[in-house]
């Protein structure tokens, strides 16, 4: 296994890394930028600023992509840089935005927020939510105080998501229509020192993690049990993705300052690439928006 600095760019507030058409994408969410970079030589070959903060993206059909803004989810021409508001959350706070999202199999987009600065006994505000390709905006799930990492397991074809609040993936039956049910915790992980951040799958079904607070990635296998834990070169780790030209190397996003973390090594902010792991992982569906 090897861990290495992929490029030269240093990220406020490393995000969402997402391979798509052979080029690593990721944002700035403190920023307002979405990047690509070459995977071989980090080398910034797309940028793209937008209003921040920013939560998470994926990848229309037609090459727009789909992108969370703090209170609306909107849809971002690449080529002109058009943006088009597609639906807005249902409720306004200053300490809460959309946070981290995927695109689904059906063509659809979930994703949840995050609701900072509560005090110990207050609810959090939004929830989880789905974006159909009707357009239609609707709540899944309620009560997640810090949104991460939500995906489907390719092995058990249940939908996972992180509250980095709780230090706990939870795990749910999918419906057909995108309906959750059956809420499970399937990881909690308090024994890592951390809650669990961005999140993404391998082809075995293991779930891996960026334990954000501990500068390290875990793994988890289909029982939730801790397999793998890889001590990273910086302090916040944020999220990953599996990509390269067989879907083997690790690409890592990390934090320099979020507003609420913050480092200053000469690695924090930067994005990692590991290789060598002896897994693989799969390239995420597109969204379907009749754009």
């Amino acid at each position: 296994m090897e861990i290495k600095r992929l490029g030269e760019l240093k990220t406020e507030l490393g995000e969402c890394p997402v391979w798509h058409g052979g080029r690593l994408w990721l944002l700035d969410c403190r920023a307002g930028v979405v990047y690509a970079l070459n995977p071989e030589t980090g080398a910034v070959t797309s940028r793209h600023e937008v209003p921040p903060p920013l939560g998470s993206f994926a990848f229309n059909h037609d090459g727009r992509i789909v992108l969370a803004l703090k209170e609306a989810i909107a849809a971002l021409d690449l080529a002109n840089g058009h943006l088009r508001t597609l639906a807005r959350l249902d409720v306004s706070h200053p300490d809460l935005r959309f946070n981290d999202g995927i695109s689904l199999p059906d063509g659809s987009f979930v994703v949840g927020t995050m609701h900072v600065f509560r005090e110990p006994d207050e609810p959090p505000l939004g929830g989880l939510y789905r974006l159909g390709t009707d357009l239609q905006l609707r709540k899944l799930d309620e009560g997640l105080g810090i949104t991460n990492g939500p995906g489907v397991s390719p092995v058990s074809g249940r939908f996972c998501v992180a509250d980095s609040a709780s230090k706990t993936v939870y795990s749910y039956a999918l419906g057909s229509d995108g309906t959750l049910a059956d809420k499970q915790v399937f990881v909690q992980t308090d024994a890592e020192g951390s809650g669990p951040d961005g999140c993404c799958f391998d082809s075995e079904g293991g779930l891996w993690t960026a334990l954000v607070r501990a500068g390290a990635l875990a793994r988890y296998d289909l029982q939730g049990r801790l397999t793998h834990r890889i001590a990273l070169p910086l302090t916040h780790p944020s999220a990953l993705c599996f990509g390269g030209p067989s879907m083997a190397d690790l690409f890592v996003t990390s934090i320099s300052n979020s507003g609420r973390l913050s480092a200053s090594g000469p690695l924090d902010g930067a994005v990692l690439k590991v290789t060598g792991l002896g897994f693989q992982g799969a390239a995420r569906p597109l969204c379907r928006m009749p754009l």
